[in-house]
């Protein structure tokens, strides 16, 4: 695997800022001139403390998260990594949101987290929302960013496909808000404004021209939904104008599920409203081998969370040893990037894609034997082979 494709992980998924200053009104586009008069704004991460250490929270979640959570701190003490975890569980099973609260508070505290999958638990009563939106949604984490790439080595259906997936975090179905108006009658309020369909578009497209990317597709349902998807799709519009050389489309979202598992190689960066989000993560994430490859990203203005993309518990496989490290373990790496600590994430995303493209060391879920443990140990020796930082392998 070439140096190029290894490291193009690290670059895709930073964060880009392009807005107004000094007031809480967000900037209106309406054209070309206005965006580009617009300031442009990169975030930066919280600056390390205690003798150069990073202090970021850590919340286990449910499944398989609190086995992978395991190895990555496994992993950064093999590493010498200059991070200390705050780890703060979070118990799905209560109706109570002070476990939340206090996850979120150290978020707050820490500026970034690294996290798994929470447990939505449907038997709980309606006004019990979940705690993984609860999460996004308090920070304010409106860009959810992930980048599904064919990985050479892992057997797919599809070659070369390399997409950069940006859906807006915050709102849409995912505002919890619903009722039954009367008995039988259940009404579920989709929220779509302006002020957010603008900032994810022009998130996507300021992205879309760091990374020297060439076309921009808005996903929608804009012909049933007329207003809310409606309102989206124009947003993406008015946004496009001020990025001439970039190419904008847009695809109706049966559609464009359709075309992902037939040409997928036709798309380059897709942006999208957040339930079209989740259902296109997961179809991407099947098409280059699966949940247990793709990290995920979440970007606000001010905090970072990092998980794998297709957010999965993994119940079913939980403290088998056969959960596939690969996604948690390069979630940790865009972590480390985002902290500035650009040589232990080169370092360790090296490591992790030899043992999974040349060495083919597999779990189960890539038709491989491997464990869990066994992929992690693997990636410790080849970190051993080539980094001067690192301990002795027990």
């Amino acid at each position: 695997m070439t140096g190029r494709s290894v490291l193009s992980l690290s670059r895709v998924l930073k964060p880009v800022w392009c807005g107004r200053s000094g007031n809480n009104h967000t900037a209106r586009v309406l054209g070309a001139a206005s965006c580009n008069q617009r300031h442009k704004f990169t975030f930066t991460p919280p600056p390390a403390r205690y003798g150069g250490r990073h202090t970021v929270t850590l919340i286990p979640g449910d499944g398989i998260g609190p086995e992978l959570l395991r190895h990555v701190r496994e992993l950064f003490r093999f590493s010498c990594v200059p991070v200390d975890f705050e780890v703060v569980n979070v118990d799905s099973t209560l109706t109570s949101e002070s476990d939340i609260n206090n996850a979120i508070m150290a978020i707050r505290r820490n500026g970034v987290a690294l996290k798994g999958n929470i447990s939505t638990n449907h038997n709980l009563p309606p006004s019990v929302k979940s705690r993984n939106s609860l999460l996004r949604t308090t920070l304010d984490l409106y860009a959810n960013v992930m980048h599904c790439q064919s990985l050479p080595g892992v057997r797919a259906r599809h070659r070369n496909i390399d997409i950069i997936i940006i859906r807006e975090n915050t709102e849409g179905e995912y505002s919890s808000l619903e009722h039954e108006s009367v008995s039988g009658v259940v009404e579920c309020l989709k929220i779509i404004t302006r002020t957010n369909s603008l900032r994810i578009a022009d998130y996507a497209f300021q992205l879309a021209r760091e990374k020297g990317r060439r076309r921009v597709t808005a996903v929608h349902k804009a012909n049933i939904m007329k207003l809310a998807d409606g309102l989206f799709l124009q947003c993406c519009k008015e946004v496009a104008s001020g990025y001439p050389e970039i190419t904008f489309d847009s695809m109706i979202v049966d559609n464009t599920t359709m075309q992902l598992v037939s040409k997928p190689q036709q798309f380059d960066v897709m942006v999208m409203p957040n339930l079209y989000g989740n259902v296109v993560s997961n179809v991407c994430a099947g098409l280059v081998g699966g949940p247990g490859l793709v990290p995920g990203a979440n970007y606000g203005k001010d905090y970072a969370v990092f998980e794998t993309a297709t957010r999965n518990t993994g119940k079913s496989i939980a403290n088998k040893n056969k959960a596939n490290p690969t996604a948690m373990l390069l979630a940790s790496c865009l972590m480390l990037d985002h902290l500035k600590l650009h040589a232990y994430a080169s370092m360790i995303r090296r490591a992790v894609m030899a043992t999974v493209t040349e060495a083919r060391l597999h779990t189960a879920d890539l038709g491989g034997q491997g464990s869990t443990d066994e992929v992690v140990q693997a990636v410790m020796r080849e970190i051993a082979s080539t980094g001067p930082l690192t301990q002795s392998i027990d």
